[in-house]
């Protein structure tokens, strides 16, 4: 190890590329990073490839020499593998030498109860903290979104550090600061960070995060479906569509980069678009899962999150797909004579279902809040994804406002803009669920996003039906619409003359 005894600010554990990007990100602005990676040449070269960062970067061949490097308080971030690597990690540190008031960061994609855990766990031994990290390795090296959850206490240290690597916006319009590059990071701006909570709270957010990031990618995905389906496009005239989309309310990192992996030309066959030769399966690593499971645990209707992991496992289906393909029919598509129109009726039926599925995360994240008894706040939780995030849009500085006008919001839905927005461009959307449904085109986030609004609008369900049969093969009880809520009943559906029971209590086992 460089002589670097107790002199680094803050100390990175893994390398892989998410690992290096920050630490890089810390360094660039100014701070002294002590690196350490399992395959100790890996920080070796590491270091050597990046000599004349403005903050330093000191290579440390084990995790004693980790420990010692770094200053006290010490701060040392783990980015490995989700689950058991993390805990053998923070063990081994224990065994190296961190002492309770050192903090030690997750800033993988940890699951949101083990980062519960871990922090009761190692309270004796370490300040465990978990924060959420998003934008890929770009954003890792130039400013990411960063979720940080624990110790507030701890957060007092960490904070400078975290409001330094983040990605910045503008104040005055939310739109991020581009031109950062390498030793030259990017001055003034909102940095793109700000403590969420206690112990699991970051991590649950950047759960929800990327389960809007699911549901997002999947309805641009239908988008671009439809025009294929609908209306013939090629691949560059859809770009150009992406690219005007993106000049609008649409304005986001996914569809710019939707308008340029579409005009892309394969590195093999050339002048073929490179999107025709994509396999047509699509992988997944948890996090829209955990984020779907989580929704039914919770009694959430994020069903549009939900319809995209299972739109990805419908994808994996490949083989059979094939095979179905051959054996299936559906409708013979009919042609579409306003062409104009119908790109404009898609634009709105996209808008008005991301509407829906940003609506469904944060009614999810309310309800975590409740169950785990966070404050959360959902204004800065928007704001701090407007820049350096995965799902980083124009549209999230609506979400800042619409939260700023009242932090009380039940529903994304019911604020003035979003609800003007649903009442402008409701018609097209029916209209492309109806011709996507009629011609075959596959849109299941579409028509979810859209069951999604007409339920949440609906004052009356079906469920009473449900409810009553419910109680007749169970016994599971109901409530009356002429009694108060909570009040629990009855029907003997045995007896001849089926008597009403008064069921006491709150319970019923509804």
């Amino acid at each position: 190890m460089n002589d670097a005894t107790s002199s680094c600010d803050i100390g990175m554990i893994g390398l892989a590329v998410m690992g290096e990007n920050v630490a890089l990100n810390m360094a660039d602005h100014g701070f002294k990073v002590a690196v350490y990676n399992r395959t100790v040449q890996v920080a070796k070269d590491f270091v050597a490839r990046n000599p004349s960062t403005p903050g330093g970067l000191v290579c440390c061949e084990t995790l004693k020499d980790f420990v010692r490097a770094l200053k006290k308080p010490r701060k040392a971030v783990i980015l490995v593998k989700a689950g058991p690597p993390v805990d053998m990690v923070v063990k081994q540190l224990i065994e190296a030498g961190v002492e309770p008031d050192d903090i030690v960061v997750d800033l993988g994609n940890s699951l949101w109860t083990d980062t519960i855990r871990r922090e009761q766990e190692y309270a004796k031994q370490c300040k465990f903290f978990g924060s959420g990290v998003s934008g890929g390795e770009v954003g890792a090296r130039f400013g990411p979104s960063l979720m940080p959850g624990g110790d507030p206490a701890s957060w007092q240290h960490l904070e400078p550090i975290w409001r330094a690597i983040a990605a910045k916006v503008d104040p005055a319009t939310g739109k991020p600061i581009e031109g950062a590059s390498p030793g030259k990071p990017v001055e003034g701006g909102v940095p793109c960070t700000a403590y969420i909570g206690p112990n699991g709270a970051g991590h649950y957010v950047k759960m929800v995060h990327n389960g809007i990031e699911y549901i997002d990618m999947q309805l641009i995905c239908e988008a671009y479906t439809l025009l294929d389906g609908l209306l013939g496009m090629s691949k560059d005239e859809m770009s150009r569509v992406f690219s005007e989309w993106n000049s609008g309310d649409l304005d986001s990192y996914l569809i710019q980069i939707t308008a340029d992996i579409l005009q892309q030309k394969d590195p093999v066959q050339k002048d073929k678009p490179f999107v025709d030769f994509v396999l047509d399966t699509a992988g997944q690593k948890g996090t829209g899962k955990w984020t779907s499971s989580n929704a039914l645990d919770m009694g959430i209707p994020a069903n549009a999150i939900a319809e995209a992991v299972f739109a990805r496992c419908l994808s994996a289906l490949k083989d059979e797909r094939v095979e179905a393909s051959k054996h299936l029919s559906g409708p013979t598509p009919t042609p579409v004579a306003d062409r104009q129109g119908t790109i404009t009726a898609i634009r709105d039926a996209l808008y008005c279902s991301k509407i829906c599925a940003y609506a469904q995360g944060f009614q999810l994240m309310a309800a975590a809040q409740a169950e785990y008894k966070w404050t959360l706040d959902f204004g800065t939780i928007a704001s701090i994804w407007r820049g350096g995030c995965i799902i980083r849009a124009r549209f999230l500085q609506k979400i800042t406002e619409a939260y700023t006008r009242n932090p009380g919001l039940t529903n994304l839905l019911l604020d003035p803009y979003f609800n003007d927005q649903i009442k402008q461009g409701q018609a097209n959307w029916r209209k492309v669920v109806s011709i996507a449904a009629q011609n075959g085109v596959w849109a299941p986030a579409f028509m979810s996003a859209l069951s999604y609004y007409d339920g949440y609008r609906a004052a009356h369900l079906p469920a009473n039906l449900l409810q009553a049969q419910r109680d007749y093969f169970g016994a599971h009880t109901y409530e009356r619409t002429d009694q108060p809520r909570g009040k629990f009943f009855h029907l003997d559906w045995p007896h001849p003359s089926r008597p009403q029971l008064d069921i006491k209590g709150t319970g019923g086992g509804h």
